[in-house]
């Protein structure tokens, strides 16, 4: 019995263990999201800024 208890304990215990793991993952991916952002904002708002002028020129 105390063999099933033992193996119940594992299984639940791991699958928190996952969603932690799954959270730390989320996590670090939001950062590199935002550091490329900083990166190269700059060239973000040069490419919107010109994608934006394009369309109001040719009054779409």
């Amino acid at each position: 019995m105390s063999k099933l208890i033992n193996a119940v304990n594992c299984l639940r215990y791991g699958i928190r263990n996952k969603k932690g793991m799954e959270l730390v993952q989320v996590a670090i991916l939001i950062a590199i999201a935002v550091a490329v952002g900083i990166i190269f904002k700059t060239s973000i708002i040069d490419f919107v800024n010109r994608i934006f002028g394009n369309l109001d020129a040719a009054n779409f």
